[in-house]
């Protein structure tokens, strides 16, 4: 990878993963990468996708019979049944055109039952039920699965580009008060990992940091890098309630003192505490930068709330709802569980929300003409809505009262549809030796996201937070993160993609075949792969652009990180069958044309891992020590 394409802000961490990655393993293979965007044109997702191409054969068949014009085929799925046993794919097809076309259900499934059956991937046909289709495929049909995924390489499960929108992904937005820490990791992870995956299903993607620098919190901070300051300068402080006490702040004051001097010693407030607000925000942005950086995410976008005051965008996006006759002067209910006598009803500026399903509407200008929170979010998103076709924010769980107001203002600012995904990433509970550990030394108050890498890596971190669906709680048991076992998974993923790298050697080393190129090998005969194991293994392998498409749409990495633990089982489990059955062995000395089929059925799942991993951010190994 150029270290000019590697300083480019549109790089991502899935794209420069794969560079080093490659670059490490293959070399030249890593020059396929130079340009993406015309290498995804040339893909088709129904090559890749099992399950799409069988719709697609599904809608073929449906198109000869003799239904009545105007039949909707939208609804017709095809997907692995609910039952493994019942075969390979199953479709609903005849059970969506029925009552549209004044059939019977299963009269309709018998008819594209027969046209099926002379399709040479399948080898059985079968209707359940009312009128379900159940479809199993042929070994050869599933061993041409492995060569696609080998010719595919790195680009196996991506999809095309013609669907391609603009997606602007926020996420952390911690308040710029202090270092990271543990609180903000999950989301941090939970927000790069969906905008990782968004790209390798073909979008084009800004991942992007709110600087919440326009509050009293900013304030806050300069008040105590005063004191750390002051402090620098050999003066005894005493940091009052409501400061930050972290020692974080210690080298912003000796900063401060290298940068001014004495200038602003026992000067008023007003005097130093817009240069220190300034001073002190950019420190603690850097260090935030830093530790954004040590677990992988590089920022495309930081946009600054600051910046919207005084420039008219407030304005402006509030003119944009007042043209709408959504804003109006009225006085609001006072606040559920607030005693009346603690109320004063005052008239404000409000956004009719409830139009667009929030509760209440919401004040954007106080009583005294001054701008609530709410007003400078409004015109941030205003400015979002113009640059993307999506958005997705990341909040952390104590933000879900702020989701239905958020996406009420994106759809009155819009053109009323849900263009506004509003992810919540729950708590993280961090374990130790059966005990919750509760904070640390340097913040004085949470666990830094820096010691949490320094003590398990970032790529650990990064899987065991993808554990988990992004809204349920998450516990990290420092134990279990390390711990080398099928329990870890992390460790169990990785360990299937080292052990391929490990065949790759041993079969040069063991049996002297030198493994060719992933092009070479898709051209190999893998008729010789007829075991159950085997084709569970391949069938797993097929599954992977499905899951990726299903995980794009529905926002949910976790979803890679599961299925990349069901597949490393998989190949754990036919490495296993091979100790008691040699011809199930991926090397075999003196067999190279059946070793070579196995490495080449090796060699597909670990590109799988390889690209499943590099979503979650997390760098494949190919040995574990």
């Amino acid at each position: 990878m150029s270290d000019a394409r590697r300083a480019a802000k549109s790089v991502s961490l899935w794209e420069q993963t794969t560079y080093d990655v490659l670059d490490a393993c293959f070399g030249d293979f890593a020059t396929r990468w130079d340009e993406p965007a015309a290498r995804l044109t040339t893909l088709e997702d129904t090559d890749m996708d099992v399950f799409a191409e069988f719709r697609e054969t599904v809608l073929a068949a449906l198109e000869r019979l003799d239904l009545p014009e105007g039949v909707k085929t939208d609804a017709v799925s095809a997907e692995p049944p609910r039952d493994a046993s019942h075969g390979d794919v199953a479709t609903n097809a005849a059970m969506v055109v029925a009552k549209q076309a004044k059939m019977k259900p299963r009269e309709v499934a018998e008819k594209i039952a027969e046209i099926l059956s002379d399709d040479a991937r399948i080898t059985s046909v079968d209707v359940a039920g009312p009128g379900f289709i159940n479809l199993r495929l042929s070994p050869d049909f599933w061993r041409s699965r492995v060569a696609a995924a080998l010719v595919a390489g790195a680009d196996y499960g991506r999809s095309g580009a013609e669907k391609s929108k603009k997606i602007n992904v926020e996420y952390v937005s911690a308040n710029p008060t202090g270092p990271l820490h543990v609180g903000h990791t999950r989301g941090a992870v939970f927000g790069d990992a969906l905008a990782s995956l968004l790209e390798f299903a073909g979008h084009e993607v800004t991942r992007e940091y709110y600087i919440n620098d326009g509050g009293s919190q900013v304030d806050t901070l300069a008040r105590s890098a005063y004191l750390r300051y002051r402090q620098a300068h050999g003066q005894i402080i005493e940091i009052a309630e409501g400061l930050y006490p972290g020692d974080y702040l210690v080298p912003v004051g000796q900063a401060m003192k290298e940068t001014f001097g004495e200038r602003f010693l026992d000067q008023p407030e007003e005097e130093w505490l817009p240069v220190v607000r300034e001073f002190a925000t950019d420190a603690m942005m850097d260090l935030i930068r830093a530790d954004l950086g040590s677990l992988g995410v590089v920022m495309d976008e930081f946009f600054s709330e600051k910046s919207l005051y005084g420039t008219g965008r407030i304005e402006e996006a509030v003119a944009a709802l007042d043209a709408k006759g959504l804003i109006y002067q009225g006085v609001l209910e006072p606040p559920k569980g607030m005693k009346p006598e603690d109320w004063e009803p005052r008239e404000q500026t409000l956004f009719k929300s409830t139009d667009y399903g929030d509760d209440v509407d919401r004040p954007i200008k106080k009583s005294d003409g001054s701008w609530t929170y709410f007003a400078p979010d409004i015109a941030y998103h205003y400015d979002k809505l113009q640059r993307a076709d999506e958005l997705i924010n990341v909040f952390g769980a104590d933000h879900s009262g702020y989701v239905k107001r958020m996406k009420a203002a994106c759809k009155a600012l819009g053109d009323g549809s849900d263009r506004l995904d509003i992810k919540l990433a729950q708590l993280v509970k961090l374990m130790r030796d059966g005990e919750e550990v509760k904070m640390s030394k340097r913040s004085n108050n949470f666990v830094l996201l820096s010691e949490l890498i320094e003590e398990v890596g970032a790529g650990v971190v990064r899987f065991v937070m993808l554990t988990r669906k992004n809204d349920a709680p998450l516990d990290f048991d420092f134990s279990k993160a390390l711990e080398q076992s099928k329990d870890n998974p992390v460790f169990y993923v990785q360990y299937a993609h080292a052990r391929v790298h490990s065949l790759l050697r041993r079969a040069r080393d063991e049996a002297g075949i030198e493994v060719p190129d992933d092009a070479a090998l898709a051209e190999i005969d893998l008729s010789g792969l007829t075991h159950e194991a085997d084709l569970a293994l391949i069938s797993k392998i097929a599954e992977w652009p499905r899951q990726v498409r299903l995980a794009a749409e529905a926002h949910e990495p976790h979803r890679i990180a599961f299925y990349l633990y069901d597949l490393a089982s998989a190949f754990h489990s036919l490495w296993n069958r091979g100790n008691a059955d040699e011809s199930l062995r991926f090397v075999q000395p003196g067999e190279k044309a059946a070793t070579l089929a196995r490495l080449a059925l090796a060699r597909s799942c670990a590109l799988t891992i390889f690209n499943g991993l590099c979503i979650l951010g997390v760098t494949p190994m190919q040995e574990m020590r």
